[in-house]
């Protein structure tokens, strides 16, 4: 693993600044911020959509949809915040549902971690503190300090309301093409023209959709089979139900152009449709055709094969970063096993979350061919007005570490 020094995009609202021990510092230019007032958790009406009348019909489809993604649990943890984990045996997980994953058999014996220049160095600042899933509270649902039983793994319970708050069933735990797809640097980078990944999404760089980006990202074309960074994490602020806030890695291949874009996510978001609350949660997601039909947040379609007994993913991450106080931030790595051919989730130095099978991808299949490092934020505003939703800490970079978010430690697997 070597670092990358990435090249920045002067974009988006809301800044990110990079703290690092190393001589690569990636300042997020940020513009003006609207002089709205932040909402208040209280005021997000998450309930709004209830209100009318929800057919027979659509409530039928509905719960068999959640009797296909809420498998059996053997044991059910109430989390504090409201969140029901199941603890639902590893073979009887949502993964095994895929067509592509018959007859797929869950790894046994998971890939060494890539070597790195950061192994073993998980703090590169006294004023921050990584959070670690295996000493202490770093997800909500563990303060009870109940646990899933060996041979089952912790999975988020989805409820009516989760489905209800989205726009259809179809677009439940999806992203929406083609508003989602990744920020595309390459034909103002100075990238090389036989780059896989080789021109602008539409409306993506006029900020059209409503999608606002910071980021860091690699320009050359050469071969990428992974990436890492440590991520400072915030409770964001929201302003609307269908918004969100977001820090994360993208593992890319394919072209923004077409419908092959094939992306590997993950990272930590505030999202109330998704999740009817403004906490930050761990998150995972996967693409193989830009969005359009395949792929999800978390474990919420079948496709990323879960290992861990002890993370959820989709769950409320705890404790939580606060401007002038203590900094609390996630390391994160993904990678692809050189041998199977599969992109692993790790958590922290030697925690595996789980992986997406190779057979779920065409481009990723054999290799990335670009890397993101950064923060979006939607916003739903029109006539040139805008959301006061936070990427990040809601600070200017320039504020300074503790008050302005930031990513470290950046780094690809070649």
């Amino acid at each position: 693993m070597r670092r990358v020094m990435a090249r920045t995009k002067k974009r988006g609202l809301f800044p990110f600044t990079t703290v690092s021990v190393v001589p690569l510092v990636v300042v997020f230019v940020v513009v003006i911020l609207s002089n709205r007032c932040t909402a208040a958790i209280d005021s997000l009406n998450y309930t709004k959509m209830y209100n009318r009348q929800v057919s027979s019909l659509r409530l039928d489809r509905i719960h068999r949809h959640l009797d296909k993604i809420n498998k059996p649990p053997l044991f059910t943890i109430q989390s504090p915040d409201g969140d029901i984990i199941d603890c639902v045996h590893k073979r009887k997980q949502p993964a095994m549902d895929h067509p592509l994953l018959k007859n797929h058999k869950i790894r046994r014996v998971p890939p060494g971690l890539p070597r790195s220049t950061q192994m073993g160095q998980s703090r590169t600042n006294s004023s921050t503190t990584s959070v670690d899933g295996w000493k202490g509270v770093w997800q909500t649902w563990h303060q009870n300090g109940q646990l899933c039983p060996k041979g089952t793994l912790p999975v988020r319970r989805t409820t009516v309301h989760d489905v209800l708050r989205a726009k259809s069933l179809f677009y439940f735990g999806k992203k929406q093409f083609p508003n989602s797809l990744p920020f595309s640097p390459t034909r103002r980078s100075g990238a090389r023209p036989d780059s896989d990944i080789d021109s602008d999404p539409p409306d993506l760089l006029s900020g059209n959709n409503g999608h606002e980006h910071a980021i860091a990202y690699t320009t050359s074309s050469d071969e990428v089979y992974g990436a890492k960074a440590t991520i400072n994490v915030w409770d964001p602020s929201v302003d609307e139900l269908s918004e969100f806030s977001l820090s994360q890695i993208w593992v890319l291949s394919g072209s923004f152009d077409g419908s092959d874009l094939n992306s590997i996510e993950a990272g930590w978001q505030v999202s109330p449709e998704l999740y009817g609350d403004t906490r930050p949660r761990l998150f995972t997601y996967w693409t193989s055709d830009a969005y359009q039909a395949t792929g999800c947040y978390n474990l919420l379609c079948s496709g990323f094969v879960q290992t861990n007994s002890r993370i959820a993913i989709g769950a409320a991450i705890s404790p939580v970063s606060s401007v002038g106080g203590n900094q609390y931030d996630i390391t994160l790595i993904i990678w692809k096993d050189p041998r199977l051919g599969d992109w692993w989730l790790g958590f922290g130095d030697n925690t595996l979350v789980g992986y997406w099978p190779r057979e779920l991808f065409t481009h990723l299949a054999d290799r990335a061919t670009m890397v993101e490092w950064g923060g979006e934020i939607v916003n739903s505003r029109a006539n040139d007005e805008h959301t006061s939703t936070q990427m990040g800490s809601g600070n200017f970079a320039k504020d300074g570490l503790g008050k302005a978010s930031y990513f470290r430690n950046l780094e690809i697997v070649d």
